[in-house]
This record gives C-alpha cells, structure tokens and sequence, in this order.
C-alpha cells in the first residue's frame, strides 16, 4: 500500500470516528488518568452502556496535559463539537455521559471545554482558552489526549508518518541529517547534546548491522513525559525512530523501556506491530529500498540503566553498568555492533521537524535551546501536569501560570528541577528561563524536564538527604569514587539532618563532592554532588540551622529520618507533600 492509498484510508477512518451516525467517547487512561481512577470510569462506561443496550465508540486516549482534570470523558456527539468534562468518577457516569447524550443535560461547572469550529461553540468556554492549554505549544505530545494509541490509523490521519515519507522520497539520508542539525534539536535525555550531531557520528561506522537506540527507561523520580509520550502516542516514536535508521544507515531499533511500565510497554508492543501490519516497519518501508525493524526491551530497576552503555549492557542480560570509553557506542555498542542512543523526546520530534522543516522548529525557542519542553510539574503545586511548553518561559510562569501557583495559603520556597542528579533553586530564580544553558549556569539543569515545587513546608536540608539517599542507593558501584563518595556524603547529611554535625561537616562535603565529580566514570557520579551544592547556595541558612542552632526551621527534621544502607528511599519522602 502507498502512503498516498494509506492516508486516504486513514482519512477515512477518522471521518467515520468523529463524524458517522454513532457518539464516540474519548477517556483518559495514561498514568495519570489511571492514578484518579480512569479505568475504573471506563469500566462504568462500558458496563452500563452494554446494559441499557446504548450504542457509542468508546476510545481510550492519552494525556491533554491537565492531569489535575482526570479522569477526563471527552464526548463528541454526531454533528456536534467535542466536550470534556473532569474529574469524573465511576458513579456519575449515568447522571454525567448519559444524560448529556440524551438531554444536553451538564452542570457548567464540571464542562472544561469545547473543541470544535467556532460555530459549533459558539459563546461557550472554548477548551483551547484554558491556560493549562492556551500556554502549550504541543509538537511531540501534539496527539496526545486526541487518537487512540492502539490505532495507527487515527495517527496517520492527523499527519502520521508524513514526516518518514517526506524523508524517504525527497531526502537523502545526509539531508535529514543536516535538516535535524539546521532545526538545533538538542537531546532532551539531560545531556542536551546536538541531536543531529550524535546522528552522524553513526554514519561513518561498518555495517549492516547498525542500531538507534531509544532509552525511555525514565527512572527520575517526578519525571513522566517520556512513559507519557508513549502511553499518549507510542507512533510519533516509532516514526522519528524510523527516520533516525534511515538517516544514520541503521538496520534495527530498540526501545528501551524499565520493566513494570506495563502501560508504555503494551502499547508501545502493540503500535510496533501494526506498523509492521501497514508497511511501516520491515522490509521496503513504504515502497522504498530501506528496510528497518524495531523491538522493545525491558531493563530492570536500575537508575544508571538510563546512561547509555550502562543500557546497552541492559539489553544484552548484563548488569546495567558504564563502560569504559574507548571505545565508543558509534563504532562498538550493542551486541559490538555500531550503536546510537536518543531519548524518546529527542526523536518524536523528529516527524514533525522533517514534515514542517528546520527553520519552523528553530522559530521556536530561545538562544541555542530551540523548540519546546515537556515539563513534568508535581509536588506543592496547585494544577499538577505534563505541560509542554515553548523553550525560553520564566520558571516563575510555569509555577503561576500553568501550575496555578502553591498550594493554599503556603508561599513558594525551593524547586527541585532535573532529577535527583539536578539541583535545587529558591524563590530568587523565577526569572530564570528553561534554557538548558541558562538553568546549568544558575546551577540547575532541566535534565529529563521533572520540576517539583516545594512550599514553605519543606526543609532543605531534608530534601537534600533524600536526594543524596537516592542517589546512593542508585550508585552501581562500577567506580569506587561514585561507590564510596555518594555513601561518604549520605553519612555526612544524615549527621546535619540528625544536630549531630559541626561546621567542619560542610567543608568536607564540598572536598568529598569534588572527589566524586572529578573521578567517576559516569554522569551518575559526576552530577552527583550538584543536589548539595545547589542546596549550599541557595539554603546555607537552612543548614547553618541544623549546624549551628541545633533547630530545624520547618520541623521536619525533629523527629530524623535515617534511610538504612541499601534500603530504597521511597517514591512519597520524594514527593515533598504535605
């Protein structure tokens, strides 16, 4: 099948979906959805429409990005514009869907808005004018919340694969190359490095056998948009790993995803094999002279397996560990074959660099951090969610904005942005821009996009010591530097956090953190020290509390939370919650 007969069905398709004799019903079960009780109102729908014998396409989606909203039932009604209604539980189903089905019938105050054409909304509350939506400007979650991610062909009616045609029939593979380095894509795993620039170095090495690598092992806690990306629309993935195989050469594709995401994973499986069903994977894609094949593997529950040839290891059944470097992953990687590793981020922007060109990609942005960000905002924070956002807004916006500012009455006093290898920043840096040079000059690094808001609650010198337990405890142990330094550090903070250290404690710190950083082998270790540091210059006073006066300022070290060796720090000591 061609692309051009492909689309012409997919069209179709969508026409039938959103505009045949029956209602279809959207409702969100990604993370998110799923965490407020989403398949549970999917349940309840299916249930009682089969009961009453009432006839309706029901669809899972992905997330809008407003996860404080789920679960959210979107309805689109024949030859009406689309609803969504939030926060809907199992047990208002019938008085909530059915009589709006039937009657019109729904309180305003549970309606987030329409979607559709301005006559068909009228004066009503249009959904794009929201500010958790109206401030988005959404390019790899641009599906997400809209199409089925178990149906190939919603996607490519919105667009999908338009981008790998494009590739395939106008471009030589150094072209997509050029056009991805021209766009000044920069990788969104943390490093932020030229994503058109990793791509070549994959081009000069021996084949057949060449790999692009996907790493969603995703193990920060508070970071979610790359599960989200293929919980919402596993395809863009699946696209913009295809046209990285055929710009860089590469014969295979392997996404890596961290074993017990069984959402990412299903569907992901699921997306691999109907683009192999539709000619989009496997031999002569498209009609085309290139052949690419794309697997998932899982990695087990290690944090350094987010590091490249800590990955690789992964895939091969080995312990997820560094190696040492020479040689590189481009001329021996995976399996000893040529190797190239992209976060999920990274290449779902792909399709629609490809498809609308490198100079629209660039317009968008600041300075050399060009296109967007996906951030994940938690913790104190009024309107949680997975917001993506142009490159250059003022943290104090996303805070305000679209994170509707702390919750109640408390006032904004630490945010911990990057992971737990990233740093901490106070209220003084509001003016900040998400610009990945801006935020590593200030002290901070966007990292994987993760920013959890702390309110006047939170003890800095507490989330400190969690930071460091994490990161200890996540150590792989490959290096004695990062082995013993991170190990070193924790006894150090547990004594600040426990009254039981002196100024001396502080010094030693900043020597045992350059240790670590100037001598491990991996980012692991040579970021590890950052969460202290950043914490030293923007809460000193916190500590010289716990120093000095023998008093924790917000209490929460009255009462010590020692994390035993080799005991995992709990996802909620991370959450900074009330």
């Amino acid at each position: 099948m061609t692309y051009e007969e492909l689309k012409a069905k997919s069209e179709s398709h969508w026409e039938e979906l959103n505009n045949g004799e029956m209602a279809l019903v959207r409702i969100g079960t990604a993370m998110c959805g799923h965490a407020a009780g989403g398949f549970r109102v999917l349940n309840a729908l299916e249930s009682g429409f089969k009961e009453k014998g009432i006839q309706v396409n029901i669809s899972e989606v992905g997330c809008l990005g407003i996860c404080y909203a789920e679960p959210i039932v979107d309805i689109k009604k024949p030859g009406q514009s689309r609803v969504l209604i939030s926060n809907v539980q199992p047990d208002e189903v019938s008085n909530l869907v059915e009589n709006y089905l039937f009657h019109d019938a729904l309180p305003e105050e549970r309606i987030l808005g329409y979607i559709g054409t301005d006559d068909e909304i009228g004066p009503r509350k249009k959904f794009s004018e929201i500010p958790g939506i109206a401030l988005q400007h959404r390019i790899a979650l641009r599906n997400a919340g809209h199409i089925a991610p178990n149906d190939i062909l919603q996607y490519i009616a919105l667009g999908g694969y338009d981008g790998l045609n494009k590739s395939l029939n106008t471009y030589e593979p150094n072209d997509v190359i050029e056009e991805v380095k021209k766009s000044g894509l920069r990788g969104r795993g943390g490093a932020a490095f030229p994503t058109g620039v990793k791509w070549s170095f994959l081009v000069g090495s021996p084949g057949p056998t060449k790999y692009i690598l996907c790493n969603c092992e995703e193990g920060d806690p508070g970071a979610y948009n790359d599960k989200g990306i293929l919980e919402s629309d596993p395809y863009t993935l699946l696209e913009g790993l295809t046209i990285a195989g055929y710009a860089t050469g590469a014969s295979n594709g392997i996404v890596f995803i961290r074993h017990g995401h069984d959402g990412p994973i299903d569907r992901t499986e699921k997306a691999i094999q109907q683009a192999y069903e539709y000619g989009l994977l496997g031999q002569n894609i498209l009609g085309s002279n290139f052949s690419f094949d794309i697997e998932v593997a899982l990695t087990g529950e290690s944090y350094v397996a987010g590091e490249e040839t800590a990955l690789m290891e992964a895939v091969e059944g080995k312990r997820s560990m560094p190696r040492y470097r020479p040689p590189f992953p481009a001329a021996f990687g995976v399996w000893g074959k040529p190797s190239n590793i992209n976060n999920v981020k990274s290449l779902s922007y792909a399709p629609e660099i490809i498809s609308k060109g490198a100079d629209w990609f660039s317009s968008i942005g600041v300075n050399q951090s060009t296109g967007t960000a996906i951030v994940c905002l938690s913790g104190n924070v009024n309107l949680p969610g997975l917001y993506e956002v142009p490159m250059g807004m003022a943290l104090g916006d996303v805070i305000d904005k679209l994170g509707g500012g702390t919750i109640g009455d408390s006032s904004l006093k630490i945010l911990q942005t990057g992971g737990p290898l990233g740093g901490v920043l106070g209220p003084d840096s509001m003016d900040i821009h998400i610009d990945f040079d801006e935020m590593r000059a200030a002290g901070a690094i966007f990292g994987s996009g993760g920013i959890i808001v702390g309110n006047d609650s939170v003890c800095a010198v507490d989330l400190t010591r969690i930071l460091v337990a994490f990161c200890q405890f996540e150590s792989c142990g490959k290096c004695f530097p990062c082995r013993l330094g991170m190990e070193h550090l924790l006894e150090i903070i547990e004594r600040i956090s426990n009254f039981q250290s002196d100024e001396s404690d502080l010094e030693l710190m900043r020597n045992v953190g350059g240790t670590v950083e100037g001598g491990s082998l991996c980012g692991h270790g040579q970021l590890g020290f950052g969460p202290i540091r950043s914490a030293l210059t923007h809460f000193e006073s916190d500590f010289t509390s716990h120093i000095v006066d023998k008093v924790c300022p917000t209490g929460s070290c009255s009462n010590p939370k020692i994390v035993p060796k080799n005991t995992r720090p709990y996802a909620t000591d991370f959450s900074m919650g009330d």
